[in-house]
């Protein structure tokens, strides 16, 4: 099989969990808008972002290392499995033990929600430790299965929670709790099922491989943090500098660059076992260069596209007091693709297990972020932080371009693609500063249209290699 198709058949199977999951759920925001207070929403968004930070963080990054040495070491994957488990629990009890004594302490609301994350983080940390392994076992119907069920479980909780018995956040946090165990549970039902029929699977300790995982997941924690601080210390910052209400308002603006979040993930958890399984290839220079430039183009073009018709959709999603919040996204927006590009660039990079160079790259972009906070917050509110956010994470990617070039040589028209950035962040400026009208669409509009313009070789060469991708197309040639 081709690298192109191997990567295409893994997108087609990840597009339909995210798809299905992340859409179901997105159409899920007017309903928390409606329910939940800006208050209550910016507590959850909390909630959310912690489990970010910590999850990897005390697990030691145990299913990246999965992921990792499961593709590679195909003999081992039980091994890998009870590693992994034994990290996870072992930082759930950890965090049980926090929590358990903190709730003795605190006053009774405080009390209560530490107890909610101490069961939401065993359950979060199970499921995305188990998403990965299967990821890395290559067993991606499971992982489909995983993440489709956990959306379903969560869309019925939450309407019996929130609309039925009306719970408010409680029942938001207890529909995340449901969701994520029971989909651990059904994937360790359906994977191993599945494993315990190959001759080479046996869930045994190995110290070997367990301390492999170790070295590996070690320096990822600097890599994960300082993702983590890119993506959620302006949370925190808001809520001290702004209040929990406009904290509930940044959050919610989230929910629109989760739209292109959601063709960034598919793809990123397919490139992940691509990247692995091709960084020792001849031509491998020649297949990152081209995904590079792809995925440089279907990101830019979506992201300008959604910045047009922003107003629109917000009208749609954000009810009551959270309409507002429309205006923060434009600098998210942007913000994801320097993410995704980054996520890219990082895979090459833990494909070569380069993971200390990543960590520094991210570590640059989360001082500059926590600086830019600082500054930016208390002149400009919430949008200090949105710009903030944006700005760091475009730092992150140039380091990340910069670690990259030592193992493989991107070729792409950087140029040109710095132009689209300053495109993009005029089309930005052009919809806050005129908000609506006649105007506004017309320059925006033009702004797409030039971008378009800009990357017609590419998509005429994403355009040529469609065939490759297709199911009845039967080749072993490698990617020129």
């Amino acid at each position: 099989m081709s690298k192109i198709k191997y990567l295409a058949n893994n997108i087609a199977l990840f597009s339909i969990s995210n798809f299905v999951s992340k859409i179901l759920v997105f159409l899920l925001v007017p309903l928390y808008t409606n329910v939940l207070t800006t208050q209550e929403y910016g507590i959850a968004d909390v909630f959310q972002v912690t489990l970010l930070l910590l999850v990897p963080a005390l697990t030691v990054n145990a299913g990246e290392g999965a992921l990792r040495f499961g593709i590679e070491y195909r003999e081992k994957r039980g091994s890998i499995l009870y590693g992994g488990l034994k990290f996870t629990f072992f930082a759930a009890a950890l965090v049980a033990v926090l929590c358990g004594a903190g709730a003795v302490f605190a006053p009774e609301p405080l009390r209560l929600y530490l107890l909610f994350f101490m069961v939401l983080f065993l359950t979060n940390a199970m499921y995305e430790f188990l998403i990965l392994y299967f990821q890395g076992s290559e067993l991606v119907p499971v992982v489909v299965a995983g993440s489709v069920f956990s959306t379903l479980i969560m869309i019925l909780c939450n309407i019996f929670f929130l609309l039925v018995i009306r719970i408010g956040l409680n029942g938001y946090l207890f529909s995340q709790m449901i969701a994520y165990g029971s989909a651990a549970l059904l994937m360790v039902a359906l994977g191993v099922s599945r494993q315990k029929k190959e001759d080479d699977f046996h869930v045994i300790t190995d110290p070997e491989m367990e301390r492999e995982m170790l070295s590996y997941g070690k320096p990822l924690i600097l890599y994960s943090t300082g993702s983590w601080v890119n993506n959620a210390a302006d949370r925190y910052l808001v809520l001290y500098l702004c209040g929990a209400a406009v904290n509930g308002l940044y959050g919610v603006a989230y929910k629109i660059p989760a739209i292109l979040m959601v063709f960034q993930r598919i793809f990123a958890q397919a490139w992940q076992m691509s990247a692995t399984k091709t960084y020792r290839d001849e031509q491998s220079d020649a297949f990152f260069s081209f995904m590079y430039t792809a995925y440089h183009t279907f990101m830019v073009i979506g992201c300008s596209l959604l910045i047009l018709v922003l107003r629109p959709v917000a009208a749609f999603l954000f009810r009551k007091d959270f309409y507002d919040a429309w205006m923060f996204v434009p600098p998210l927006l942007i913000s994801v693709i320097f993410g995704a590009l980054t996520g890219f660039l990082g895979s090459i990079a833990l494909a070569h297990k380069d993971s200390r160079s990543m960590g520094i790259a991210t570590g640059l972009g989360a001082v500059l972020n926590v600086i830019l906070n600082l500054l930016l917050i208390p002149r400009m509110g919430a949008m200090g932080a949105a710009l903030a956010t944006a700005v760091s994470y475009f730092t992150m990617y140039f380091a990340a371009l910069c670690i990259t070039r030592k193992h493989v040589k991107i070729r792409a028209r950087f140029v040109r693609d710095y132009l689209a950035y300053i495109l993009l962040a005029a089309e930005a400026a052009i919809l806050i500063i005129l908000k609506t009208g006649v105007l506004c669409y017309l320059l925006t509009g033009t702004v797409v249209a030039v971008l378009i313009l800009l990357h017609v070789r590419e998509l005429a060469d994403i355009l040529r290699r469609v065939p490759e991708m297709l199911p009845h197309k039967k080749t072993t040639e490698a990617v020129d």
